[in-house]
């Protein structure tokens, strides 16, 4: 039976009680005699009712960052955070050391224990109160964004709301709201920099005490990054920088010709005709309504899964404030079940966050029961295919959302989708810059990005807006902040998911097939033979985003041709 969100509670983990459970748990698994599986089956269930009281926290922090007693559970949930990850580490090691070992991996296979690995090394006792610290540093960083109030057009919004403006087809409009978002990030400019600071430094402290020269190895470790490393991120940046950087200013100069401006200002980057951009039909409760219809039409099991999220309350869309920003999946693993959170702002925006989380939402799902928990979700990268792989999949069925405009919609994902390459591997690039010199200045790190932008964005033009010019953009991308080293990840994914969408253009259903048997496989394998599972190349493959970028541009065709003088 399962519970309306609403009816879920879960009690905080004792840490007593549970220290006492592992205790018992190492000995069974020390033990050469024993049988190691009830131990196991046991050590799974704990982990998947501690994971569901960290993740409800999170999620009801973020539902409402002002709530005070939410507050108070999530300074909690960042205090017990690494006293419980210790006794995970403790476990891990000794099943990675001890006697049961070549038994379970013959049962579990090797990507668990490629996994307990990464985890190991990435923790040790004494970087723990470093931990809760970090914790502390970035919830702070949320709370500081989500607390926003923006005056603009006689509303008072937050950062999600006045970013429906960006689309608006006056270019005065659209210059007048981020004058007024930019001007909060000036503003606040000097907390902003402090508690980035602090990060860097928390993070950098952590690093040397496990026995790393700075923080990007562990942090490559922390994102179980098990089979491919730094080199590789470098390679692909440049493939990025040689291969899509020109064709996206071709689209650009294409925008520019089209908006009929002398000069694509930052601004005028996220539309597209001076007409505006295409925008959902309805509200809130119409899209579900289509969103229910669309599934149904994709698959049965999709259009199930989909009826079930909605009866059992699993979705938090509508933007409000106090709300935490952005858009994100997570499960209560307790439960097998998933929860999307959101913003909804009215825009196309809306459609594309929601079937990126939806995408999300419905691997987990395929992938509950699987065997171990480290197996319900793949790492990073590959949790992002399925997400960015159904925004595509789905174009068929976007006349339902947006009516006579859905084609232009279309047209304009893949133009975004394209420019987003570059923004994502200047957001990861600088990361590596920041962490290679963690004593730097918050001047010199303003100076790394504007070093990023000319490198990886060469057509940015921030004109007289506050803020940006001096390198500030990054300070927005809470990933930076909070999640360091995942940005790469959408980059990565998405070069798989234009490659569902070109073989979904010429075969739905056996692409349909495949995507779903990804789903499935949740984390059983690594990334690279994961997308080899679903007749996927590796991003790192020599000439992968060259192949994209010439499908894109049949697609577009003639939008992507180089104008001629």
């Amino acid at each position: 039976m399962i519970p309306n969100f609403s009816d879920i509670s879960v009690t905080e983990p004792d840490l007593d009680t549970l220290s006492k459970t592992y205790s018992a748990l190492r000995d069974t698994l020390s033990n050469p005699s024993a049988d190691p599986n009830p131990a196991l089956q046991e050590w799974d269930e704990l982990r998947r009712t501690t994971a569901t009281w960290i993740h409800l926290t999170e999620l009801r922090f973020n539902q409402d960052t002002t709530n005070e007693e939410f507050v108070r559970q999530q300074k909690r949930c960042d205090e017990l955070m690494p006293q419980l990850t210790e006794l995970d580490i403790n476990l891990k090691k000794l099943i990675l050391e001890g006697p049961h070992r070549e038994t379970l991996e013959q049962e579990l296979g090797q990507q668990a224990f490629a996994i307990w690995k990464s985890e190991t090394l990435a923790f040790d006792p004494a970087i723990k109160d470093d931990l809760v610290e970090e914790s502390r540093l970035t919830s702070e960083y949320n709370s500081l964004l989500s607390s926003a109030k923006l005056s603009f057009n006689g509303e008072t919004l937050n950062h999600e709301g006045i970013d429906k403006f960006k689309f608006d087809p006056d270019r005065n409009v659209r210059h007048a709201a981020l004058q007024v978002k930019w001007q909060w990030f000036d503003e606040n400019a000097e907390q902003l920099d402090q508690l980035f600071d602090q990060i860097v430094k928390c993070r950098h402290k952590m690093a040397v005490q496990l026995g790393f020269s700075d923080y990007r190895e562990l942090g490559y470790l922390n994102r179980c990054r098990v089979d491919y490393g730094l080199s590789d991120v470098e390679n692909y940046r440049n493939q990025v920088k040689d291969v899509v950087v020109p064709f996206c200013e071709r689209l650009i100069t294409q925008k520019k010709e089209t908006l009929g401006l002398e000069q694509v200002m930052f601004w005028d980057e996220s539309v597209h005709s001076n007409q505006g951009n295409p925008t959902p039909n309805g509200d809130h409760d119409w899209m579900m309504e289509r969103a229910t219809e669309m599934f149904w039409n994709i698959s049965d099991s999709m259009g199930a899964f989909f009826e079930m999220m909605t009866s059992k309350e699993l979705l938090d869309l509508k933007n409000r404030e106090g709300k935490g920003g952005g858009g994100f999946c997570t499960d209560l693993p307790e439960y097998g079940l998933p929860f999307i959170f959101a913003n909804f702002n009215g825009t196309a925006d809306d459609v594309r966050v929601f079937t990126h989380e939806v995408g999300h939402a419905f691997q987990g799902f395929c992938s509950r029961e699987q065997k171990i928990y480290d197996y319900v979700w793949p790492t990073y990268e590959s949790c992002e295919i399925h997400s960015m792989g159904l925004e595509f999949m789905t174009f068929p069925h976007m006349e339902k959302f947006f009516g006579t405009t859905a084609n232009q919609f279309c047209r304009e994902h893949v133009i975004d989708s394209f420019l987003f390459f570059p923004y994502g591997v200047a957001v990861d690039h600088f990361q590596h810059l920041v962490y290679e010199s963690p004593q730097a200045s918050p001047a010199e790190r303003h100076q790394m990005w504007k070093e990023m932008e000319a490198t990886y964005l060469p057509w940015r033009d921030h004109g007289d807006l506050p803020y940006l010019p001096q390198g500030g953009r990054w300070q927005l991308q809470r990933h930076i902040f909070m999640y360091p080293f995942y940005y790469i990840d959408y980059t990565l994914a998405l070069a798989c998911a234009l490659q569902l969408w070109k073989k979904s253009c010429s075969d739905f259903g056996s692409t349909l097939k495949e995507y779903e048997s990804l789903c499935q496989k949740g984390g059983t394998l690594p990334f690279q033979q994961l997308t080899q599972s679903a007749q996927l190349k590796s991003p790192f493959e020599a000439g992968v985003l060259a192949e994209s970028v010439a499908f894109a541009e049949q697609f577009l065709e003639p939008v992507s041709k180089p104008s001629i003088d």
